[in-house]
C-alpha cells in the first residue's frame, strides 16, 4: 500500500476530482468550478443557480436554439 501515501490531497479531494472527471466525460461541467470562475472573472455579474446552469449546459450540449441537431442518439 505504498502507493496510497503518494496520493495527492485527502479522500474528499480525490472523490471530488473523480466526480468532476466523470461529469466532464458526459459533457456536464462542474457547477462549483463555474461559480468560482464567475466570481473571479465577472464579480459584478449574476451567477446562475444550479438548475439554470444545468439546463443551459443541456441546451448548449444538444444545440437547442442553433437550428442544428447536435446529439449522439
Amino acid at each position: 500500500m505504498k502507493w496510497l501515501h503518494n496520493m495527492p490531497g485527502n479522500l474528499k479531494d480525490i472523490v471530488k476530482a473523480l466526480r468532476q472527471a466523470g461529469s466532464m466525460m458526459v459533457g456536464m461541467p462542474d457547477y462549483d468550478t463555474y461559480v468560482a470562475s464567475r466570481r473571479a472573472k465577472h464579480p459584478d455579474e449574476p451567477i446562475m443557480t444550479y438548475e439554470e446552469f444545468f439546463w443551459e449546459r443541456q441546451k448548449a450540449r444538444y444545440g437547442e436554439g442553433t437550428g442544428r441537431m447536435c446529439r449522439c442518439c
